[in-house]
């Protein structure tokens, strides 16, 4: 297992959740892969141009974007429209999960990718029935299997999660039961856990990791630093191979795109890395 994190924090807007990793494919063009916590993402905000056409600028920079927080399942269509009216007609698509509910709390996992480049080969909730662990996931992983342009490396197994603080020690050790759920399921090798696993700042204690399965033997436990957690775990010796180093790089988006913080907080309360 091996992961790769990067954790910043600028005044209120949070760096880390969305992360991009970049696959070499044939002839040298990168595969863009991220993940974007769109902070509520509904009706009113897809209502509004501006917010709209800052989404399609960054999500258009990546292959496959796996979204967190759509909160009603009701704001992708314009988002789509959007990207396919900016970009070309019909290069994105979206696959999205049924409702996570939590309480009155409601989200969805939502990949937006562009199909000309990549296709869902299959997608399944996780059962989530331990009766030793039972309700482990507060929000359940959705997997997801899509084919890359790659001889290398044809299909990947992709998993979004948005982890609860208070569970996020029992469900970073469960990740690895999600993981032979894949093995068995579809004998995948090739996996990617990308989210915001909330397993910082006491969330998940120092003396903690050591007990964690998912967590390689040669990798340090987390330095405390951010109240926010996003973490891409990669498995796969054909996967860590096509793993650009340092490809997850902080994208500042309000300055890159011109926008006030308060413009930008707008939009997300956390900045894509690439």
């Amino acid at each position: 297992m091996h992961t790769i994190d990067d954790t910043h924090k600028h005044t209120q807007m949070y760096l880390p959740i969305p992360l991009l990793l970049l696959l070499l494919c044939p002839g040298g063009t990168p595969f863009r892969i991220c993940t974007f916590h769109l902070q509520r993402f509904a009706g009113p905000k897809a209502a509004k141009p501006p917010i709209m056409a800052t989404l399609v600028k960054i999500i258009s920079r990546c292959d496959i974007a796996v979204l967190q927080e759509d909160a009603k399942g009701q704001a992708v269509p314009a988002l789509l429209h959007a990207l396919n009216g900016t970009v070309s007609p019909e290069s994105y698509s979206a696959l999205s999960s049924p409702p996570l509910d939590i309480g009155r709390y409601r989200e969805h996992y939502v990949f937006v990718y562009q199909s000309s480049r990549t296709q869902v080969l299959d997608a399944y909730m996780y059962p989530d029935e331990s009766p030793a662990r039972p309700d482990t996931f507060s929000r359940d992983p959705f997997l997801a299997r899509f084919s890359l342009p790659s001889k290398a490396l044809p299909a990947l197994v992709l998993v979004p999660l948005h982890m609860v603080p208070t569970k996020a020690e029992l469900v970073v050790d469960t990740l690895y039961d999600v993981f032979l759920e894949l093995q068995a399921q579809w004998g995948a090798q090739d996996v990617m856990f990308l989210g915001d696993f909330n397993a910082d700042c006491g969330y998940v204690a120092k003396k903690g990791w050591g007990q964690i399965r998912l967590r390689g033997a040669r990798a340090p436990a987390p330095a405390p630093v951010t109240p926010f957690s996003p973490r891409i775990v990669v498995h796969g010796e054909r996967l860590l191979g096509l793993v650009v180093p340092g490809s997850a790089q902080p994208f500042d988006f309000p300055t890159a795109l011109g926008l006030t913080e308060a413009e930008a907080l707008e939009v997300s309360d956390h900045y894509p890395v690439e």
